[in-house]
């Protein structure tokens, strides 16, 4: 199948069109390993944002109403664009995200298993016929999509977390506009208009507009258009789309930053926990919202798990992303290995103690374990978002239940010991979304809730409840012969 010529992918889709963006701005897109530029793409401005909704408004009135045979078709041709472009996307999520080649097929992968949800909801949206306390009255319940949805999309998992909004919000009913990461323009937008144009969506149903978010970030949001914004991203950013919104009384979806922990009990078997939290931690570099970001052990167990777990980490090949043996491949940009670096550093000199790191290049951070590291330090109160570990020594089950519980963020979480019901009595007391019992933190399933509490973000993805999320209800009364009125 044809792939867009690079030329193309430097402009805007909007209403079927590739064209130029009318802001006198640019963003340019860094490959984070060789530090060459991608694409520099001239920006989007209010007009072009304009034009975009407008267009997301026309489509998805004629979107909602065509006979379900055809939207099911043009989800299975989505399916069928995808895994003809699968090299063309992974490619780009190696060049512009750096994305080891075990992770772009991964999310690749991932992405595929969301559309195929995704297209199962044209048959499982349903409504209810309620009774009435009215005589010869019944109630009708009709689900009907939003709208219009705004998406912003993430630069750490950019294909697949853009993806899981604009799958479901299409498969709902709505029309969508995606305003990509400035970091990933390609793999979290544009890449978008060419797949649904190729795979026969109507003509502005999709819309990617790439523009700063100091000049269309709050228009974004506060656009009478959208009736949901969905965001995947940063806490602060986060509380900054949610303040808008609410003002505006739109609905939103954000999934926001994680603290992470993986508990580690006395019972557990050392070598399994090892590996799943080895992978947890590095995953992509560490920079998932779902990485560990503490890992707590229990005493008995510390030392024997500190030595698996570094042994584990110092086997990692660091390096080229396009290498398929790398497990760690750049950061985003060199910013965030500034950022990190100078966390590990405060945290040292409030005690840690490194027991594996490695030279700097570039964007390339190799694997840093800490131990003797305390809930107060940086590096374990704020989200690393990188390739740092951090082991907490807890004194028993209790400590370490309070250690994870002291953080603003509860996203996902872990568990390791040999007695499961333990385990799963255990994860009802952590105040996250998510908990899993012998594995690791890292899990996003197509139909299974995804989301979590407190600064981690409000309302859930996948499944039933991304229906729900991207749906609205309407009650029509339906009166059968004449009502008596007291008057």
């Amino acid at each position: 199948m044809e792939q867009l010529t690079q030329q193309q992918l430097t402009k805007q889709f909007i209403n079927g069109e590739w064209r130029e963006g009318a802001s006198k701005k640019t963003i340019t897109s860094y490959n984070p390993y060789t530090g060459e530029e991608l694409i520099t793409i001239q920006a989007a401005n209010e007009q072009d944002l304009d034009d975009a909704y407008a267009a997301a408004a026309r489509a998805q009135k004629v979107w909602e109403q065509s006979p379900l045979v055809e939207k099911k078709q043009r989800f299975e041709q989505l399916v069928e664009v995808l895994l003809e472009k699968r090299e063309h996307i992974t490619n780009w999520l190696i060049d512009e995200a750096g994305s080891t080649k075990l992770k772009a097929n991964a999310e690749f992968d991932s992405s595929v298993r969301m559309v195929k949800e995704a297209a199962s909801f044209l048959t499982r949206i349903t409504g209810e016929i309620l009774p009435s306390y009215i005589p010869n009255k019944e109630n009708r319940i009709y689900r009907n999509a939003k709208g219009v949805i705004g998406v912003i999309g993430p630069w750490n998992f950019p294909f697949l977390l853009a993806m899981r909004s604009i799958a479901p919000a299409i498969a709902t009913g709505n029309g969508v506009v995606i305003k990509p990461a400035s970091d990933t323009p390609v793999t979290s937008g544009l890449l978008f208009g060419e797949i649904f144009e190729a795979a026969g969506f109507p003509t502005g149903l999709v819309n990617v507009i790439v523009g700063r978010g100091s000049e269309i970030g709050d228009a974004f949001v506060k656009h009478p258009v959208p009736s949901l914004i969905s965001f995947t991203g940063s806490t602060e950013v986060g509380r900054r789309i949610g303040e808008l919104a609410g003002y505006h009384l739109k609905d939103v979806a954000l999934e926001l930053g994680g603290n992470n922990v993986m508990i580690v009990l006395k019972d557990a078997n050392i070598a399994r926990a090892a590996r799943a939290a080895a992978f947890g931690s590095f995953m992509h570099q560490g920079q998932i919202c779902m990485s560990l970001n503490r890992i707590i052990v229990e005493a008995d167990v510390h030392d024997e798990f500190v030595d698996a777990f570094t042994a584990i980490v110092r086997s990692f090949k660091v390096g080229n992303p396009h290498e398929a043996d790398t497990f760690i491949g750049p950061l985003i940009n060199r910013e965030q290995v500034e950022r990190i670096l100078a966390d590990v550093q405060a945290s040292v000199a409030l005690g840690a103690t490194v027991e594996v790191e490695g030279a700097v290049k570039d964007c390339v951070l190799p694997p840093i374990v800490l131990t003797n590291v305390t809930n107060d330090m940086p590096i374990a109160k704020e989200e690393a978002f990188g390739p740092v570990a951090s082991i907490i020594k807890a004194n028993d089950e209790a400590h370490a239940l309070t250690i994870a519980n002291d953080s603003p963020y509860g996203l996902t979480g872990s568990i390791f010991t040999e007695n499961l019901h333990h385990g799963v009595e255990l994860a009802k007391q952590i105040k996250t979304g998510m908990v899993h019992i012998n594995d690791q933190s890292v899990n996003d399933e197509a139909h299974v809730p995804f989301g979590g509490e407190k600064d981690s973000g409000v309302g859930r993805f996948n499944g039933e409840w991304a229906i729900e999320k991207f749906t609205t209800v309407k009650w029509i009364g339906v009166q059968n012969g004449y009502r008596e009125y007291p008057i």
